[in-house]
């Protein structure tokens, strides 16, 4: 970013996310003034899409039903929700899904595998802890330490022949908290690209967020996000990013946490000692090609802590991050720093990697 744009032409998205995008080839755009704006609650949150090409009204529509069918099968505590019957099922028999699940459940285990933090079957503590709920609480050790062996990816049998999905041991369950909206989100950046929607932004809701195309302000104008600021209100920004084309996942500790005698338990918890993670990071935000890339990374490098979760981008081509640390201090991967420019207005001071422990 050569200089910083006071003139944002959309709204400025504050949305703890950032993201960037590919300029590729780019097909002839009928755009409007002002955009089409759709949004409904669902997956637990408020689900945006701002779009415009002209014309496209119905498939803004369908797209939003995507988000929505998968909230009834993936929801937990909800009539007919696939992923419950799964649960409920644990240890008694395996249960048939549809092939939308299927997918998500089997992308799922796939990042259990290879990614260090993140582990599908963290429901078993999560539903103890229920941070985000009117019912959240700190557990007891015990309680924590008799669901720990409940939390393994291993416990899942799949069959492909049949598409059904059993958990081997009775209490286990399965949480996609860490993943579902990255990979909704890009099965409704998908249908709106196949549907001919080139120039739009798919928010799910404050932590993933989809661009489709360069800005409306011109074919190769990138999109200027706000990289929201963890410790202020709504409004506030640690700095901008130049984006396009592109997903951005957001996982922080001021998002969703349980406050028990002064201390903050964040949401994202930890799939082998049962409690929050507990590092030096406000915030990290990854941006890359795929929603569900972003968003299982975000979990996984968040666990990994400033330093070793910079070294972890690095080593991966794919993806870039802009990490928030307790010290107000701002850590920018390689590939970025010309996209992002710091907000001067804000407490924060770009950091050296090399200065970290």
């Amino acid at each position: 970013m050569k200089k910083f744009k006071k003139s944002l032409g959309l709204v400025t998205m504050l949305l703890g996310l950032s993201l960037v995008l590919v300029a590729c080839g780019t097909p002839k755009r009928d755009l409007r003034t002002k955009p089409y704006v759709k949004e409904a609650f669902t997956m637990g949150t408020y689900v945006k899409i701002t779009a415009y090409d002209k014309g496209h009204e119905k498939d803004i529509a369908a797209a939003l039903a995507i988000a929505k069918d998968y909230d009834k099968k993936t929801s937990v505590n909800q009539s007919g929700s696939e992923l419950d019957e799964i649960n409920d099922q644990a240890g008694i028999k395996p249960v048939k899904v549809s092939k939308a699940v299927y997918q998500l459940l089997k992308e799922a285990y796939d990042y259990s595998d290879k990614q260090t933090g993140f582990d599908m079957m963290i429901g078993a503590i999560s539903s103890l802890w229920h941070i985000g709920f009117d019912d959240a609480r700190k557990p007891s050790q015990a309680e924590i330490d008799q669901a720990l062996p409940l939390v393994s990816y291993r416990l899942i049998a799949f069959d492909d022949q049949k598409q059904t999905v059993y958990i081997t041991k009775k209490g286990a369950k399965i949480d996609l908290g860490a993943i579902t909206k990255g990979y909704v989100s890009d099965r409704m950046t998908d249908y709106l690209k196949e549907h001919g929607v080139t120039t739009a932004i798919v928010d799910l809701g404050s932590s993933s967020l989809s661009l489709i195309g360069h800005s409306h302000r011109g074919a190769e104008e990138p999109w200027t996000i706000g990289i929201k600021d963890p410790n202020k209100a709504v409004s506030a920004q640690v700095g901008l990013l130049d984006a396009q084309d592109e997903s951005v996942s957001t996982s922080g500790i001021y998002e969703r946490f349980l406050e028990v005698d002064g201390k903050i338990y964040p949401h994202l918890l930890n799939p082998k000692t049962g409690y929050p993670f507990d590092n030096d990071i406000q915030s990290v935000t990854i941006v890359s090609k795929k929603g569900v890339d972003g968003d299982a990374l975000s979990t996984t490098i968040f666990a990994l802590g400033t330093k070793k979760g910079y070294e972890f981008v690095a080593q991966h081509k794919d993806i870039e991050a802009i990490f928030v640390d307790k010290d107000n201090k701002v850590y920018v991967s390689k590939n970025l720093k010309d996209r992002f420019e710091l907000d001067k207005k804000s407490e924060y001071q770009l950091g050296n990697i090399a200065d970290l422990k």
